[in-house]
């Protein structure tokens, strides 16, 4: 029993072991779905909470609608309310449109009753006129077959009467090209006779107008006036003393660009007929000759008004002729001649006598440009422009200490008769003539003045030599003559605009320009002649040589 026990009490204790194992793991494997089991049930707590709050807002929002519904019923309560009354109005206003609608029907029905019966008269009066209609159509019908005979023979007649018209222009239009030339031939005579019969050298004068900062100088008392009935008579006072100057034509202060220019391009026209024009601008320095001849971009001078209507001539005459017209600018300075449209502008020339024996004048390497238009002509300004020697003296700030000289050459040619034209235009700006001492020049300035006085002095030589009709005429004293002998000899034509300048200041140069300006008026170039040319190409073998230059310098200055 004791053994059979003790082996039961070792089964029974293995079995428990066993079931104890077993049981702490079936614990353990409880108590982790417990777990797994209270995390899920926190979760679908917090989802209850989540839920809970929705139903709440769910209920507020519910509240809210629940509202707006009541507040949107009421709305269409009264908007309902008030689309009855509008359809109550709106039928009422209905049944009235149409009982109007149907009184007017009614009248408008009356009227058209009566131009009814209006209408039926009328078509009764009317049959005898639809009977008279029927008969002109009938003979209309008639006439309308005749038409192609009637036409046919109308064209026949017309090519007739064409043909007869057509030999009579013919016969016309050679009848007018003949007068045409005819005409031509004469304008050409009677410009030229017109110049002539105004003097070979006319004299201008413009007087320019006192600035704006000389108004306040004490010598700026305005000692010129004009007469009001005599454009060509002007008066200076000076030193209490009225003097009186009889020119061409003198222009006032108020004068314009445009009217100037009127009264020079009569000459300006004629070296398109073949003749050598010189238009130069004379007076002290400061009285507007630059001005004159070349102006503003905006107001013009003689040079570029003189090239633009040269243009429209030119283009008024084609196709019968063809002009090439060529531009060349020069600048006399210290008596040295100097190309302004070269790349070296310090390049001294020389004036030559052409070899071919006509007697005219030729400059070696002169640049020259051909201009065709307004374009060309602006870019040749400006590069003679920029080249032109400047300096300053006491009388003008920015004042020209050379000469420039556009000079201009029209050739032309007719392709019908074979007919060449070539003439020659010379611009001329001169330097600003001025007393020595009051100029306040000083070294080279000094001899800027110097050679200025003394190229004008040899150029009123000339005019003296001219006037006085001498066989030999001194243009070879300077180069500025020399350079214009073919515009100032022969049948040229010259005109000289004497600038003045109108203060009190300025008195004595005016009055000597004014003088110089009479005694050139007096001056007639008459043809020219073989055998004072061939004197005047012997007395020298070329242009002025600088040595004489030196020697008349030390002649007495005039301005």
């Amino acid at each position: 029993i004791l053994i059979c026990f003790s082996l039961f009490l070792q089964y029974v204790t293995k079995t428990v072991e066993v079931e104890s194992a077993q049981c702490k793991q079936a614990l353990m494997e409880a108590q982790g779905r417990n777990q797994a089991l209270q995390e899920q049930l926190s979760v679908q707590r917090q989802i209850l909470r989540e839920l809970e709050q929705q139903l709440h807002e769910s209920q507020r929002t519910s509240s809210q609608l629940r509202q707006q519904i009541l507040v949107y019923e009421g709305e269409m309560e009264r908007a309902q309310g008030q689309l009855e009354a509008e359809m109550q109005s709106l039928e009422e206003e209905k049944n009235r449109v149409i009982e109007e609608a149907f009184i007017r029907a009614e009248s408008e029905m009356k009227a058209v009753h009566e131009n009814l019966a209006g209408v039926r008269m009328n078509l009764l009066t009317l049959q005898p006129a639809l009977r008279s209609l029927t008969c002109d159509y009938n003979c209309l019908k008639r006439q309308v077959q005749d038409f192609p005979y009637m036409l046919e023979k109308a064209i026949t007649e017309a090519k007739q009467e064409v043909r007869a018209a057509h030999t009579k222009v013919s016969s016309a239009n050679q009848e007018l090209l003949r007068k045409y030339k005819r005409e031509m031939n004469l304008r050409k005579k009677c410009h030229n006779e017109l110049v002539r019969l105004k003097g070979n050298i006319r004299v201008l004068c413009r007087v320019r107008p006192v600035c704006a900062g000389e108004t306040d100088a004490a010598d700026t008392k305005n000692i010129v006036t004009f007469d009001p009935d005599d454009d060509a008579v002007l008066y200076l006072s000076n030193k209490g003393k009225l003097m009186t100057f009889e020119l061409d034509k003198v222009f006032p202060t108020q004068a314009t660009q445009e009217e100037v220019f009127q009264e020079v391009q009569s000459l300006v026209t004629s070296c398109i007929d073949g003749f050598n024009v010189c238009i130069f601008a004379y007076g002290q320095t400061g009285s507007g000759k630059t001005y004159t001849m070349e102006g503003v971009p905006e107001d013009p001078g003689i040079n570029q008004r003189a090239l633009r209507l040269l243009f429209s001539e030119v283009s008024e005459k084609k196709p019968d002729w063809d002009y090439k017209i060529t531009v060349s600018m020069v600048e006399i300075y210290n008596e040295t001649l100097r190309n302004l449209l070269g790349d070296n502008p310090n390049e001294k020339l020389d004036i030559k006598m052409c070899p071919d024996g006509s007697g005219q004048l030729y400059v070696p390497g002169l640049t020259e440009f051909t201009v065709e238009s307004v374009e060309d002509i602006n870019k040749v300004f400006d590069l003679g422009h920029m080249n032109r020697a400047t300096a300053c003296t006491n009388l003008n700030e920015h004042s020209s200490r050379s000469h420039a000289l556009l000079i201009i050459t029209v050739a032309g040619f007719n392709s019908s008769t074979g007919h060449r034209t070539s003439g020659k235009l010379n611009l001329v700006d001169l330097a600003g003539s001025e007393r020595i001492a009051k100029s306040g020049a000083e070294g080279s300035r000094l001899r800027e003045a110097q050679c200025i006085n003394k190229s004008l002095s040899a150029l009123g030589d000339v005019i003296n030599a001219l006037r006085s009709k001498h066989s030999h005429v001194p243009f070879r004293n300077s180069r500025l003559t020399y350079l214009l002998q073919d515009s100032l000899s022969g049948d040229s034509k010259t005109l000289m605009m004497v600038q003045v300048s109108p203060l009190e200041s300025n008195v004595s140069e005016s009055v000597c320009s004014l003088k110089f300006a009479q005694r050139v008026r007096t001056v007639e170039i008459g043809p020219s002649s073989s055998s004072r040319r061939q004197a005047e190409n012997s007395s020298t073998s070329s242009s002025p040589t600088h040595d004489s230059v030196e020697q008349t310098e030390k002649q007495p200055t005039v301005t």
